[in-house]
């Protein structure tokens, strides 16, 4: 009997030395994501406030290449009647690669418009919200097609709902 006691007391401080290595590496791992992702994220704090502001408006201001897609009629969903909206848009490119990546992709970003907005109702499209929320998913829907860089903004030239 003492025999089997003492294995079992042998057995259960080996696996309580176990638990204390994996809860020991789990702590280290999780301190070492956590230092990598405050280093990661805190790569511009050597500029002062306002060289980090000078920094912000400049990137502000600087216009990347423009691209624009003519002017076209889209039917919208609506309760009873036929609804439509005529737009415009024009998309600013990160760089000149991307805007002629955009000019190669037009028909499949034309595609991605017309999809988009013809799922809409007249409610969805009638207010500024709205119009806020579509240029948003136009910009992910049309950003998820290209391979050399992004939109950076979405403005729509022409916007007529009835």
């Amino acid at each position: 009997m003492a025999k089997e006691d003492a294995k079992k007391t042998e057995e259960g401080s080996g696996s309580k030395n176990k638990m204390m290595i994996i809860i020991a590496v789990s702590v280290v791992l999780l301190i070492g994501i956590g230092v990598g992702a405050y280093l990661f994220f805190s790569g511009d704090q050597d500029l002062t406030p306002e060289q980090e502001q000078a920094l912000m408006e400049r990137r502000a201001k600087e216009v990347g290449p423009m691209v624009h897609i003519d002017g076209f009629i889209v039917n919208i969903m609506d309760e009873g009647e036929v609804r439509y909206l005529k737009a415009a848009i024009t998309l600013e490119a990160e760089t000149a690669q991307v805007a002629a990546e955009l000019s190669q992709r037009m028909p499949q970003i034309q595609d991605a418009i017309l999809l988009l907005i013809g799922n809409k109702t007249f409610t969805e499209l009638s207010d500024l919200q709205g119009r806020l929320q579509l240029r948003a998913e136009l910009l992910n829907r049309i950003n998820s097609l290209l391979l050399s860089g992004k939109v950076k903004r979405i403005y729509f030239t022409d916007f007529v709902v009835q």
